[in-house]
This record gives C-alpha cells, sequence and structure tokens, in this order.
C-alpha cells in the first residue's frame, strides 16, 4: 500500500501545484498573465522533479497513468502494481482537483465555466483554438519523449541521481510549447480530475487525453525495449 499511497500523494500534488498555478497565479482564454506560460510550465516541472525525489525511492513516481502503462510495457513492473498504481493516480488527480476546486470557489464572482480549473482541450474558445489533429499528434509525440526520457535517465545507461531533475526538465519543456495547443495533459489523470469538475466540453473531450498519451508512451515502451534495452 506504501507505493500506492505514494502514487496517490504524488499526483495529489502534480494536479494542485501545476493547475493551481494556471488557474489562481497564471492564465486565461485571452491573455498570459500573472506568472506567465514560462511560469505554468516550471510549476508542472518543478512538481514532478520534487515528487521525484520525494517519492521515487517508494514508488518510482510515475504519478502518470501513460507513464505506467509506458513502464509495464517495457517489462519493468507486474501487471498487478500497474492497475493499482492507476487506480492511485486518477483518485490523487480527482481530490487534487477537488482540493483547487475549494479554494477557487472562494473568490468573488468565481464561475466554472468551460475548460474549468485548468482543464485540458482543444478546438475553438480554448487557448490557441487549434484542431483535433494538432491535439493528438502533440499529445501523442510529447508522452512518446516524456516516457522516453524517463526510461533511459531510470536505465542502467542513465544518471540516477540527476533522473528525476532530467524528468521535471522535460516536462517544462513540454509545457512551454503545448500549453497553447492542448494546456498540455501527457498525462490522463491530470486531465480526468478538472474534467470531473468542469464538465461540458473539457469531459466531452476527455478522450483524446487518454487515448494519444497512452499511444505515445506505448510507442516510447516499445522503442527503448527494441532499439535500447540491451548492452
Amino acid at each position: 500500500m506504501k507505493k500506492y499511497i505514494a502514487e496517490f500523494i504524488g499526483t495529489f500534488s502534480l494536479v494542485l501545484f501545476g493547475c493551481g498555478a494556471a488557474t489562481i497565479s497564471g492564465v486565461n482564454l485571452t491573455a498570459i498573465n500573472g506568472i506567465g506560460l514560462l511560469g505554468i510550465s516550471i510549476a508542472f516541472g518543478f512538481a514532478v522533479a520534487a515528487m521525484a525525489y520525494a517519492i521515487g525511492g517508494i514508488s518510482g513516481c510515475h504519478i502518470n497513468p501513460a507513464v505506467t502503462i509506458g513502464i509495464l510495457t517495457a517489462g519493468k513492473m507486474e501487471v498487478k502494481d500497474a492497475f493499482g498504481y492507476i487506480v492511485a493516480q486518477f483518485l490523487g488527480a480527482i481530490f487534487g482537483a477537488g482540493v483547487l476546486f475549494l479554494i477557487l470557489s472562494g473568490k468573488p464572482g468565481f464561475t466554472m465555466g468551460e475548460w474549468a480549473l485548468g482543464s485540458n482541450g482543444w478546438g475553438e474558445g480554448y487557448l490557441g483554438g487549434y484542431s483535433t489533429l494538432s491535439a493528438f499528434v502533440i499529445e501523442m509525440v510529447m508522452t512518446f519523449l516524456f516516457v522516453f526520457v524517463i526510461l533511459a535517465t531510470t536505465s542502467k545507461f542513465g544518471n540516477g541521481a540527476m533522473a528525476g531533475l532530467a524528468i521535471g526538465i522535460t516536462l517544462m519543456l513540454i509545457h512551454l510549447v503545448a500549453i497553447p495547443v492542448t494546456g498540455t495533459s501527457v498525462n490522463p489523470a491530470r486531465s480526468l480530475g478538472p474534467a470531473i469538475f468542469a464538465g461540458g466540453k473539457a469531459l466531452a473531450q476527455l478522450w483524446l487525453f487518454f487515448v494519444a498519451p497512452i499511444v505515445g508512451a506505448l510507442l516510447a515502451a516499445m522503442a527503448w525495449k527494441v532499439g535500447f534495452d540491451k548492452e
């Protein structure tokens, strides 16, 4: 249970810090304000880096179902553990979004609106208004790169002491590119938590933030297993 609780806390923290930075400190649909695009990207990246060093020795700090599926596909964990990790991650994300909702609801004039609480999305009315194809491609490719970095830095070829920092920096870079397109998911749990509370378009578009990251993670795991995980 210690591993699953660690994954719950890690995913809870990722959603609260990352989505909290976006909704409390940083962005609306017409302009980047407050801490700005860079600040939001740093918040997500640093949240992962901090949790990597905090719980990495306990659970590996996946805090992302796509990462867990990628690591499972690469043969680095067992199915029963993967199932427990994914359940814990989804619950952590939902609780993180719930706490964020409680905080934001105390702001005068607060209304949920479309894509509230830092929900992911695409299309007309969402940030850059990008197409479904653009959203799918960027989520798939960025998840591929993210999972590949995780597999590489935590392998016998990587520098384990620096893995948490490298993974956090990678997520920050991903956010710098992908936020205008989808708000950046690369993580089905991170997308599910806010969407449950926001409803509407955020919930209707949730499928993409499950399918694209999982496809990207599977491709990364297969590329690593076939091309790199050998002497």
